[in-house]
């Protein structure tokens, strides 16, 4: 993508974009390094999407790589691009605001491939931050917060319903590669439903990870308890939900069962067993990072300390799960045994017959779904 050229006020302006070779189903070639086929296995059109990549950047970030271009060589150079057209003399402000969201979300896309942090991860982190900062002084409708907790300070996102007062507070978290940026869609879908949501960098997440040195530890659920005392002191009373994404959604069921002012639970393609991820090799190393522990058998620990299903610990609060059927990472079945083992009186399972991971490719209805669900449950008569 390439900004425009200009020739005084008889203007001929031409914007070459590169997505004539992006194919919206590049697909990943045995010619490519193996992060290249890695990157485009995993982070499809509608997943990137689903981050704040917009339509015309994920396709060129996808088709580019695919002609050999380095994952995150693209993503800084479409994110560059936006902040040049974001800053350009006439952008006006919903101009700068747009293109400062997509810059946001190219850069933190630009370090999804690292399997460990570093001062360079750390360093794109702060700038993919700061630029979704200057975004939302534009827009006015999210507000970034500090929590403190018993762990160390946590960051996120506030979203307010901008003309009526909330009817019901719920906290949004994510999974090991998608953090609180990432999920500023459904913040902003809970919002226009009177929600307020407190969309969370949670122990190990984005920003509270990468800049403020909080981690995945043994005592996490304290951490998310008194991420819920904020939440419970954040103004009148209001009734308190969770929702919880990807890996987001076990430690989200987990909450829920032991902390009685959770009124009700979201699964958004959790696992009832994260611990079990140790058998894929990458990923795990993922899941380590998020930890901050290079000893396999530290993060086994932390990680099996997480127990969605429980016996010992109910959940018995409304409970809505929601699964795809081809997601590529939760099957069928441990899905089903989230759902059938929840003592929950009150709970539904919906399933997407094509659906993928966290239901990527369908978000504006799972977003409906999960909104009009969590209202139902929360908002008082």
């Amino acid at each position: 993508m390439a900004s425009a050229i200009m020739a005084d006020k008889h203007q001929i302006v031409v914007r070459q974009f590169s997505g004539e070779r992006a194919m919206a189903f590049a697909e990943p070639s045995d010619e490519l390094s193996v992060e290249s086929q890695a990157a485009l296995r995993q982070l499809t059109v509608e997943r990137l999407m689903a981050y704040g990549v917009h339509h015309a950047d994920a396709l060129e970030l996808r088709g580019r790589v695919a002609s050999g271009e380095i994952w995150q060589a693209v993503a800084t150079d479409l994110a560059e691009t936006c902040l040049a057209l974001g800053n350009s003399q006439n952008a006006t402000p919903a101009t700068r605001a747009n293109m400062f969201y997509r810059a946001s979300a190219l850069f933190r896309m630009s370090q999804m491939m690292m399997l460990e942090d570093s001062p360079e991860r750390s360093a794109i982190y702060q700038r993919a931050g700061a630029v979704f900062r200057d975004a939302a002084a534009l827009t006015a409708d999210r507000e970034a917060v500090t929590i403190d907790t018993r762990s160390g300070p946590l960051s996120g996102w506030r979203y307010a319903p901008l003309s009526s007062q909330p009817v019901a507070r719920v906290l949004v978290t994510g999974g090991v590669e998608g953090w609180a940026m990432d999920f500023a869609a459904m913040g902003l879908e809970l919002a226009a439903r009177d929600i307020e949501a407190l969309v969370l960098d949670a122990p190990g997440y984005g920003e509270s990870r990468m800049l403020l040195g909080h981690y995945l530890t043994a005592d996490w659920l304290g951490a998310y308890r008194d991420v819920v005392d904020w939440l419970d002191s954040a103004g009148p009373t209001l009734p308190i939900g969770v929702i919880g994404n990807s890996m987001g959604g076990s430690f989200a069921m987990h909450l829920a069962a032991s902390d009685p002012r959770v009124m009700a639970c979201c699964d958004n393609g959790g696992t009832s067993a994260p611990a079990l991820a140790r058998s894929n090799v990458t990923f795990f190393r993922k899941m380590m990072a998020h930890a901050g522990t290079r000893s396999e058998e530290e993060a086994m620990a932390i990680w099996s300390s997480v127990k969605p299903v429980d016996p010992a610990n109910p959940l018995r609060c409304p409970l809505l799960v929601v699964h795809g059927a081809r997601d590529p990472l939760i099957s069928d079945a441990d899905a089903t045994n989230l759902f059938d083992r929840a003592a929950s009186t009150d709970k539904q399972m919906v399933i997407f017959s094509d659906g993928d991971h966290c239901i990527y490719n369908h978000s504006d209805d799972k977003h409906a779904l999960i909104g009009d669900w969590i209202r139902s449950r929360l908002a008082k008569p």
